[in-house]
């Protein structure tokens, strides 16, 4: 029984059908399998991390009407066993001084078409070929978009918990003072919070104040924050294995009427793409929802970068809300809303939140408020 703050854990059953959906999703898209090497594609599908990136060929191989194989270093055979999803695999594991592509080439067709992972190592896809020499890849971001993209109930509720813990986060950074700190203080502090309530990873702290706010991937600084500065704090990492991330724009001492207009006009830009949200629509129709809004107001220009991107086991993976990506959205899809504005050597505001699917609509995973906060 898993406690109120402890979600029950995935079990080899969770895993056994994920690798089955991968599988026909693969041969649904005309592929003949997929490679999954050690990173966040072969943790969601069976719950294994190694626990070094090695040279050393691992390597999960998916094919409709295939039982699912896991190849890994006869050394690390003892960890692969004890993952979760190891009831749902056969393993099959190879000894320093022996050929590993042997081991693995005869679970691929010979003249198939494989999708792979990103982060796949070359020398490892180049051992197959030469082995299988009939055979051709493509990504897994190209081939199968929609790989992680849809989370089921438990991937929900792991991603709520992560947001509901970045929200804590963002009340209490109200509190503290920012006037006369360091950016990088603010960020210490982010970080501190994050983790008490309950990430095991962070990620990312941008606080970006006065100017640095018009880099929307402004790295915490030696900057000093002072009275008058608006300042951008982007937070987020991971708890019980799943995403957080939200952003907001805080001002210390009161804001000017450029400054509250520039905010309030990102903050209407943020609703729209929320609002946009629903089965059927593309994923470019939540980035022309919310840059309408900021082109409508004379700061197309100065929004720079996509309105959203997918959130899971990584805090930034596909699908992208970004013009001409045409997927079409379903329930059970993550991903964060956030439009901002940018003006070079002056300010910038961006407001963020996680959103979810629904069978009708969306719902965001962040509740804190939007509007500007005024902070000493």
């Amino acid at each position: 029984m898993s406690s109120p703050n402890q979600p029950a854990p995935f079990t080899a059953d969770d895993y056994r059908a994920r690798m089955a959906r991968a599988a026909e999703s693969a041969a649904a898209a005309g592929l003949a399998g997929v490679l999954v090497a050690p990173g966040p594609d072969m943790v969601h599908l069976t719950g294994y991390r190694p626990t070094a990136d090695t040279e050393r060929l691992t390597l999960l191989v998916l094919a409709a009407g295939q039982d699912p194989v896991l190849v890994v270093p006869t050394l690390e055979a003892p960890d692969a066993e004890k993952c979760a999803g190891a009831p749902a695999l056969t393993l099959r594991d190879w000894t320093d001084g022996k050929d590993p592509y042997a081991v693995t080439a005869p679970l691929l067709d010979a003249k198939g078409r494989f999708g792979i992972s990103d982060n796949a190592w070359a020398m490892h896809l180049l051992g197959l070929q030469q082995l299988r020499p009939g055979t051709s890849y493509a990504s897994l971001t190209e081939a199968l978009p929609m790989l992680r993209a849809v989370k089921d109930a438990a991937e929900l509720e792991r991603i709520a918990a992560a947001g509901a813990a970045a929200d804590a986060t963002y009340e209490e950074i109200l509190k503290v003072r920012f006037s006369g700190r360091r950016e990088t203080e603010v960020a210490a502090d982010l970080a501190r919070l994050l983790t008490e309530y309950g990430h095991s990873q962070v990620d990312f702290t941008v606080v970006g104040s006065g100017p640095n706010g018009a880099n929307p991937h402004h790295e915490a600084g030696d900057r000093t924050i002072e009275r008058g500065d608006m300042v951008v704090l982007d937070f987020g990492g991971l708890k019980h294995g799943y995403g957080s991330d939200t952003s907001r724009t805080v001002h210390v001492g009161e804001p000017t009427a450029q400054e509250q207009r520039v905010h309030d006009i990102v903050r209407e830009a943020q609703e729209a793409g929320c609002n946009a949200v629903r089965p059927g629509a593309a994923c470019q129709d939540i980035d022309r929802a919310a840059r309408a809004v900021i082109t409508e107001f004379g700061y197309g220009d100065r929004f720079i970068h996509r309105t959203g991107h997918g959130i899971g086991v990584t805090t930034h993976e596909p699908p992208y809300m970004i013009e001409g990506e045409e997927q079409q959205l379903v329930p059970g899809m993550c991903f964060s809303v956030e439009p901002g504005v940018y003006l070079p050597g002056r300010f910038g505001v961006r407001i963020e939140d996680i959103v979810t699917v629904t069978e009708d609509g969306g719902r965001r995973l962040n509740s804190t408020a939007r509007e500007l906060a005024i902070v000493e």
